[in-house]
């Protein structure tokens, strides 16, 4: 039995037709406020998500991956655009979607002074399934995600690692079809990280969900997503995955750590007159520079800076990130990115 039909009140609306995208959106817009204190957290977003696949929303805090998520899950409204969710559309039948789809909040949803066990029995619950039914899941997912000794503890005391489990757990009790996680791995140590990434990876492999996740962590989006864009600003500046995006950027970075921001204003003038070098950046005391072949290019690289007195720290060459990508399209670095929105309220990100 579908959960439309266990929750009594909805007529199930059948099975994705063949070939048609999991998630669609085309040009959401969505501005906060009015007047001199209106902000535009979405200036247009689209993009399609194929179903069975793990797609991610990349981009720096306050470029509007939650403002999406939320229009998607049907906690927010777009000002413009449309958006379909599982086939259904999130504005004339958001009760549908919201039965259809799992979501984890960045902020924890579990109640701490209940039980691993009596959390994911409510939410069981919650979605219509029977008391027998709710307890069985409980029980499945506990066992899943490894909390089955930990399973009668409140869940207030158990650690990081093992509440954002349980958050994924009460997300999936229902058996979406989609499951929304927005920044899933954010706080977490790094072997609960490399866990979480297991079993996100395990959702779509074995179990044929579609998984989208907004992450600001750039080796996440890496490892994780089969597509992703990039957003910034409110807008996708880039589409693809991580290999084909990275792949549009020939040759290899060189990155220079410059003695003051002086020297490196020299060392961009310096650089753009070196054969082989293009695309040259700086960002306060670090310039980076696009080049044909890393190996080849350091040597004259190194002996430009040099003759021109210009005082290095470090210099690195690596083939093309995500990183490189972003500042392709954006203009800007992404850490620098996410460090200059960080003060921006959440509801803007």
């Amino acid at each position: 039995m579908s959960v439309y039909a266990a929750s009594g009140v909805l007529d199930d609306p059948g099975p994705l037709p063949y070939g048609r995208p999991a998630i669609e959106a085309a040009g959401l817009t969505k501005t906060y406020g009015s007047g001199d204190k209106a902000v535009r957290a979405l200036a247009g977003i689209s993009f399609a998500v194929p179903a069975g696949s793990v797609f991610g929303l990349l981009g720096p805090n306050g470029a509007g991956k939650s403002t999406t998520v939320k229009i998607l899950t049907t906690l927010s409204r777009a000002d413009a655009g449309t958006a379909s969710v599982a086939g259904i559309d999130v504005h004339r039948r958001p009760a549908w979607v919201r039965r259809a789809i799992g979501y984890v909040s960045q902020k924890p949803a579990f109640d701490p002074m209940g039980t691993g066990r009596e959390n994911l029995v409510l939410a069981g619950r919650i979605h219509g399934l029977s008391g027998p039914s709710a307890r069985a899941r409980a029980d499945e997912l506990l066992g899943r995600f490894g909390l089955a000794e930990a399973g009668n503890r409140l869940a207030g005391k158990w650690s990081g690692g093992m509440q954002r489990k349980l958050d994924v757990a009460t997300g999936l009790v229902h058996r979406p079809s989609v499951l929304f996680m927005d920044e899933p791995t954010t706080g977490l140590d790094p072997q609960a990280r490399a866990e979480m990434w297991a079993e996100i990876s395990r959702l779509a492999r074995e179990d044929g969900l579609t998984v989208l996740l907004t992450t600001h962590y750039l080796e996440e989006a890496d490892r994780l997503a089969d597509r992703l864009v990039i957003i910034d600003r409110g807008r996708v500046v880039a589409a693809g995955t991580p290999d084909e995006l990275k792949a549009q950027l020939d040759g290899d970075t060189v990155q220079a750590e410059i003695v003051g921001a002086e020297q490196a204003e020299a060392a961009r003038s310096v650089l753009a007159g070196v054969p082989g070098v293009h695309d040259v950046s700086v960002e306060e005391t670090t310039v980076r520079a696009r080049v044909t072949n890393g190996a080849a290019t350091l040597p004259a690289v190194l002996a430009a800076l040099d003759g021109a007195r210009v005082g290095l720290t470090a210099v690195t060459v690596a083939r093309p990130s995500l990183d490189d990508v972003y500042l392709r399209h954006a203009g800007r670095s992404f850490d620098r990115a996410d460090a200059a929105s960080f003060p921006r309220q959440e509801k803007n990100r």
